[in-house]
């Protein structure tokens, strides 16, 4: 690692930010300098001239004199980062903002502990028909169990609860909200005391969200793409489909999102089709495509991700929803029509599926036309060689969420309890990947974990097993122009003449340049090299703190005065 500046911390900038829905289309045209701009074309730029809804120039500090009288706005960074801003390439909107604004159980160190916060959400939310909770993790807890029904029933009152696992793939719910959802008992995942699973989760979930109204839906909606704003992302990737949220969820974000200033949003649906017929839904819905969480298996937290040999604290191998056939066909008729499929899939058997049906549509429509699609498998965590080598073959973007590794990794985390430490260290080999040629494209799984791309970033350059690291660069990249090449936007995601207006103001310290490891060659990590610094991510320094996020070159987020 080598210093190249220290820029001054600072709480605010001069200009105040735009108005809200309804106001200018964009900031129109702006200086910015004084600070730094990470570009490829000046890797030592100090200055950006936006017109409009465009990047117009990068440059020096001297050159931008020339601007000063030709623009509407001259913005005085004060030793502040301008970044392009991120994208998030896999979110569940809608229960990210109800996990804001909801009973959030993510910090809870013990099961007594949410026992009693769900007793007090209970008792401060007297008129909500079913009540909603997200974030509980029994591997974090000294009990090392889920709540039982019998202990929810107690807490809630006997009230309709719904309370999803960390992983979003298990739920722990009441008896009263079980009795609003006839035949529950009977379908494949129920259980009577432990949390459901697969099709029962699934039908309580349709029961839960079915009792939100549709203004509760806005305001969390709204929370979360404002969430989203602070964090200096200006690009969500939707994960909807039929088992996850509804259609009316999904048409009315995407109204929402179009409609008032905040990050844009871009939905996928997960949903199979046999026929070029099934993809008109898809288009009603206003999906780019159709895959995120079309489910080949679940979870290593609920033991659903389907793996080759059975889990090391459960006598079984997890779930599989699909099949290669299926997988093949779902592939076929979308690379026919021009559509770009996915899937999610973690464990190691789940990827095989996946990559098997792969080869079988590449076989039928051609290798290349697979390609140029960019189809995409979510998650893609329990990698091989084998695996690897065939996602470069066949194109296929990574979506991946390094924040898993930085909360579930290492010697004594949840996925060693799962699978074993020897299996648990081959989890996210992002190394690997990227020395394949492997596309990536990181996000958060949001609510599953936070909006925090800078802590993706960090969690990929420091994974807690050092062989699978990349540099702060790579990952950057792959949370910032990654996401956008991931729909066939390679024109985005990076601040050069030309490209779109998305950026990112920061607060930071010193700029560096980071290395994954010491086994790096020197000239790659020296300033002469010409590669520009991003923040220090080293853990235990403070994250880049977002001061101003710019969509299309319009303010949708400026950090208050004060």
């Amino acid at each position: 690692m080598h210093r190249i500046s220290g820029p001054r911390p600072l709480d605010t900038l001069d200009e105040s930010a735009a108005g809200p829905a309804g106001g200018p289309a964009t900031d129109g045209t702006v200086l910015l300098r004084g600070g730094f701009v990470y570009s490829p074309a000046d890797p030592f730029a100090t200055a950006m001239v936006v017109d409009g809804t465009t990047v117009a120039w990068v440059g020096s500090e001297g050159a931008a004199d020339s601007f000063a009288e030709g623009v509407d706005t001259v913005v005085d960074l004060d030793g502040a980062l301008v970044t392009p801003a991120f994208t998030d390439a896999h979110v569940h909107t809608t229960a990210t903002g109800l996990a804001l604004t909801g009973l959030d159980l993510t910090g809870a160190g013990s099961l007594a502990e949410v026992l009693a916060r769900v007793a007090a959400h209970v008792a401060a939310r007297p008129g909500d028909r079913v009540l909603l909770g997200h974030g509980w993790d029994e591997t974090r807890w000294p009990e090392h169990r889920p709540p039982t029904r019998a202990e929810l029933d107690r807490a809630a009152g006997g009230r309709p609860l719904y309370l999803t696992r960390t992983d979003v793939h298990s739920a722990a719910v009441t008896t009263a909200l079980l009795d609003l959802v006839p035949g529950v008992t009977g379908l494949p995942g129920y259980d009577p005391q432990a949390p459901l699973t697969t099709d029962a989760h699934h039908a309580v979930r349709e029961a839960a969200h079915g009792s939100i109204t549709a203004q509760q839906r806005a305001e969390a909606q709204r929370a979360a793409l404002a969430h989203a704003a602070s964090r200096g992302i200006a690009l969500l990737h939707e994960c909807a489909g039929p088992d996850i949220s509804s259609e009316q969820d999904l048409t009315a974000l995407l109204a929402l999102a179009a409609e008032e200033a905040g990050p844009r949003v871009l939905a996928y649906w997960a949903q199979a089709v046999e026929t070029a017929a099934d993809l008109d839904r898809l288009r009603d819905l206003g999906a780019i495509g159709a895959g995120g969480d079309l489910f080949v298996d679940g979870s290593f937290g609920s033991h659903t991700a389907r793996l080759h040999a059975p889990y090391a604290d459960a006598p079984h191998t997890g779930l599989a929803h699909l099949d290669a056939a299926t997988v093949a066909r779902h592939l076929i008729v979308c690379t026919q029509a021009g559509v770009q499929a996915g899937f999610h899939a973690i464990g190691d058997a789940a990827i095989s599926t996946v990559v098997e049906g792969v080869r079988a549509a590449a076989e039928q429509t051609g290798t290349d036309r697979v390609r140029s699609l960019r189809h995409r498998v979510e998650h893609a965590e329990m990698m091989t060689a084998e695996t690897i080598a065939a996602f470069a073959e066949h194109g296929l973007v990574a979506s991946v969420q390094p924040a898993f590794d930085a909360a579930w990794g290492g010697a004594e985390g949840m996925y060693a309890r799962r699978l074993g430490a020897d299996r648990a260290r081959t989890l996210n080999p992002f190394a690997a990947m990227t020395r394949a040629g492997v596309p990536l494209a990181l996000g958060s799984d949001s609510p599953v974990t936070p909006l925090d791309p800078w802590g993706a970033v960090r969690a990929a350059a420091f994974h807690r097993t050092p062989e699978h690291r990349i540099s702060a660069r790579a990952a950057f990249n792959a949370h910032t122009r990654g996401g956008r090449r991931a729909v066939g936007r390679d024109d985005a995601g990076v601040l050069v003449p030309g490209a779109p207006a998305d950026y990112a103001i920061w607060q930071v310290g010193d700029l560096v340049v980071q290395a994954p490891d010491e086994r790096v060659a020197n000239w790659s990590t020296d300033p002469r090299s010409g590669t520009p610094g991003l923040p220090d991510l080293t853990p235990g320094h403070d994250l880049p703190v977002a001061l101003r996020t710019v969509v299309a070159g319009r303010t949708v987020f400026a950090r208050p005065n004060g």
